[in-house]
């Protein structure tokens, strides 16, 4: 026992400081977006919005999100990612707290774009300064710790969502929510000024080739476009699946969702150090776990036993831990041909697109056709991205080839 404890610390290693404050600023914000997952049942219970409003209303959501990544990359390559990163932190929070008093449809869909906007600026210019802060080979041990950070605060957030809707409503966490944000801006003020903080890879390309250009680059975002709107239903359809079907309580739905981010805070770091001295590619792993996230459908077609439930996330959970680290360490690394702010933020807008779409979709799948079939058609796009993901192995592959036999100059 001592000795796995000892292993598990030891994939911790090596990992800088400034990581490990970004982490904490991650935990504290991402636990205190707990609104998030119960967003569907918040609209349809205490707004009585209908199902088809709800999935414009997380169109919108998805809208912002790519419009704010989009602009978060821009002013990244400007001003900076320190800069971005404060607005953004303390903006959502004060935007977390004015959504509690937005009741009418139209105002919602407004609302909500407007706080995804200033939220997901926020990301683009994490991910360059978490690469800044990070020596070349932890890359994506460092992807992985702000994960465990995200998840950890996950796990605790719905838990505890739960327990405050049914003590305090809905209007406690949209508190909650914009108090932490702010508490993550001020704390991000104190512990990473640019002035004290040591850069350990900073990365400066003369002649940048555009992230519009790249080819493969395009053929994985779409891949993981794909991927990630069938990673999302988790946090919009499923929540829903598991009160109508089998009418479980938010509660219980808050446990559900926070054995998610329970699973990946003790297993993921230790996968990841493992499967990085593997001789698998960063690509490769992602394909298998697109694979594991459609056999998570699969599995809820297969039973009504209430256990399958719980099958089901595992294989969802073991499918994230596994595409989601490797997907943005191939990014990065992909982000040292051109500007990083550039690529970081069509890597965020790849799965902020989803968002667009997936929910929405998804719900209307669900009102129409119900949610056995919604989850054959998540299914067969989720081999979809599988499939892509395999193309893009080859076109890597000619890459390389044609970058060995290029001349010498």
């Amino acid at each position: 026992m001592k000795k796995l404890y000892v292993n598990y610390i030891n994939t911790f290693r090596g990992l800088s400081p400034e990581v490990w404050w970004l982490a904490l600023i991650t935990l504290i914000n991402r636990a205190g977006t707990m609104v998030i997952p119960f967003l569907s049942l918040y609209l349809t219970k205490s707004l009585a919005f209908t199902l088809g409003d709800v999935g414009w209303i997380m169109s919108f959501f998805g809208l912002g999100s790519v419009i704010g990544s989009w602009i978060g990359g821009k002013l990244t390559d400007k001003i900076g990612y320190y800069k971005v990163m404060v607005f953004s932190l303390i903006g959502t929070g004060l935007a977390f707290v004015a959504m509690q008093f937005v009741t009418s449809f139209i105002g919602f869909c407004a609302g909500i774009f407007g706080l995804m906007l200033v939220a997901d600026s926020f990301r683009p210019a994490m991910f360059v300064a978490l690469s800044s802060y990070s020596k070349p080979e932890n890359k994506t041990r460092s992807v992985t710790l702000i994960r465990l950070a995200i998840n950890l605060g996950f796990s605790a957030g719905p838990a505890i969502g739960g327990l405050i809707i049914a003590s305090l409503g809905y209007s406690g966490l949209f508190w909650v929510d914009g108090v932490t944000c702010f508490l993550a801006g001020l704390l991000l003020l104190q512990v990473l000024n640019p002035k004290k903080s040591k850069v350990l890879d900073e990365i400066k390309v003369t002649n940048p080739e555009s992230a519009y250009s790249d080819k493969a680059f395009w053929f994985f975002l779409v891949a993981l476009m794909l991927f990630g709107a069938v990673f999302l239903q988790y946090f919009s359809t499923m929540p829903l699946y598991y009160k109508d079907i089998f009418l479980l309580k938010e509660q219980q739905i808050g446990l559900l969702l926070g054995m998610n981010g329970f699973i990946i805070f003790l297993l993921e770091m230790p996968l990841i150090k493992w499967l990085e001295n593997s001789k698998f590619s960063k690509i490769g792993l992602m394909l298998f776990g697109g694979i594991l996230i459609a056999l998570s459908f699969v599995v809820l077609l297969l039973s009504s036993w209430a256990g399958v439930l719980i099958i089901g996330m595992f294989l969802m959970t073991l499918g994230e831990m596994i595409a989601f680290p490797f997907s943005n360490a191939f990014a990065m690394e992909r982000a040292k041909k051109g500007n990083q702010g550039e690529y970081m933020a069509l890597y965020t807008i790849a799965f902020s697109f989803a968002h667009i779409f997936s929910h929405n979709s998804g719900l209307h799948l669900v009102s129409q056709i119900g949610f056995d079939a919604t989850w054959v058609i998540v299914t067969g796009i989720a081999m979809l991205s599988v499939f892509l993901l395999w193309v893009l192995t080859r076109i890597l592959k000619k890459e390389q080839l044609a970058y060995i036999k290029k001349p010498a100059v």
